[in-house]
């Protein structure tokens, strides 16, 4: 079985954003107008433009970096024109906007926060849990990373894509898979894992790994792959990088202008054929669909499509503002190595051979679904005699 043309897979990700919105404005357009959008609320928030400097966390050099472009381009300038009330375009960096002034005891008030008297005996002030101390302790144990000219190139590279927007962050998915060559923000911070070491059951009766990570600041530590992922879970400002050209292609919250574009589809023969009986928990038809599903397979058994035989739906995942049939094409020419190869008489006595079955488990499916949100599907390929994904091609750079 061949391999997947990578490359190729990667190319047709570019026709996945629909061409029309709502609006008139074209993909770049609005595309400029939500990184505006961003520094707007960074405004409002801290009462100050964003600044540059290494002091600074991430979030505000970037939005720092996006604002000094926007000024410097009169096309950005001229989309922005009336969608800039304040003037942030032509206000100088030193500029101070005005906050209300309140007090601390004010601000914890506000927040729900209750100030207990400064002389009472009976509450414990700055004493975390055991597992509090435990999870810093996870992270705190970083070392000065020797090759760190290995990696500066990287951390530059992928600072320069996030700016111009190649790249994009998509909010971290509690416990989702960690990968060698994954880049995170982390406590303000950019995260790339270099290294995975082998799997291994831990005292918990769980599969963990050792990861070898680097951090922007030149540092590097050797965490569990656990331990990462509780760090992430844990700081709700974590975000995971994407890949060039890859964006989330599914949002969790619709927003009022997207487009609506039906869904991905699982089904799963009822047919009492042989082969698909003995491995009916792993047969699988994907597509996708603006229509209703359950109409669709209306007459299942009267049609080869769904192998003349009636289906149940395993799985759906809802599209907005999704090109349909280039994704549909993506997930098929992804899974290609492991379509059911069959071939059956219709209604007419004529042979015919499905072409939306696929030899795959479930869970597989919504991996792959995952890794073309996260946007790192071509960093993978399905494996069929090992029944997953492997990695398609070494990521990161490792101690010599």
């Amino acid at each position: 079985m061949s391999d997947v043309d990578l490359d190729e897979l990667r190319s047709e990700l570019d026709d996945f954003a629909e061409s029309q919105k709502s609006s008139g404005r074209s993909a770049a357009e609005e595309r400029i107008i939500a990184g505006f959008e961003e520094i707007e609320r960074f405004v409002t928030e801290r009462g100050r433009l964003p600044q540059h400097g290494e002091n600074r966390d991430i979030f505000e050099r970037l939005y720092a970096v996006r604002l000094d472009r926007l000024r410097e381009s009169e096309e950005c300038r001229k989309v922005l024109k009336s969608l800039d009330p304040r003037s942030l375009l032509d206000a100088g960096d030193d500029v101070e906007l005005a906050t209300e002034d309140i007090t601390d005891e004010e601000l914890l008030a506000a927040l729900g926060v209750e100030v207990a008297p400064e002389n009472d005996i009976t509450q414990l002030v700055n004493i975390r849990s055991r597992q509090e101390i435990k999870a810093a302790e996870e992270i705190a144990q970083r070392t000065p990373c020797e090759d760190f000219n290995d990696f500066k190139p990287i951390f530059e590279k992928v600072q320069h894509e996030l700016a111009t927007g190649e790249r994009q962050t998509v909010k971290y998915q509690d416990n989702a898979a960690v990968n060698q060559g994954d880049l995170f923000i982390l406590d303000g911070q950019k995260v790339m894992v270099v290294d995975m070491g082998e799997p291994f059951i831990s005292d918990y009766g769980r599969s963990d790994r050792r990861l070898r990570v680097v951090y922007d600041n030149a540092t590097e530590s050797d965490l569990l792959l656990r331990s990462l992922q509780r760090a992430l879970n844990k700081d709700k400002a974590s975000r995971r990088i994407t890949t060039p050209d890859f964006g989330p292609l599914f949002s969790q919250v619709e927003a009022e202008d997207d487009l609506p574009s039906g869904c991905i589809y699982v089904l799963r023969s009822k047919s009492e054929h042989p082969f698909i009986a003995e491995n009916r928990s792993v047969i699988h038809k994907i597509g996708v669909t603006v229509g209703d599903v359950k109409s669709r397979i209306a007459n299942a058994k009267k049609d080869s499509t769904y192998l003349l035989a009636d289906v149940e739906i395993v799985a759906t995942f809802k599209l907005a503002n999704i090109n349909r049939k280039g994704l549909e094409k993506l997930i098929h020419k992804f899974f290609s190595s492991a379509r059911l190869d069959m071939e059956l008489q219709d209604r007419f006595g004529i042979p015919v051979q499905p072409q939306e079955w696929f030899l795959v488990p479930l869970e597989v499916i919504e991996e792959v679904i995952e890794k073309i949100k996260e946007g790192t599907i071509d960093q993978f390929r399905y494996d069929p005699e090992l029944a997953s994904l492997t990695r398609s091609r070494s990521v990161g750079v490792g101690k010599s």
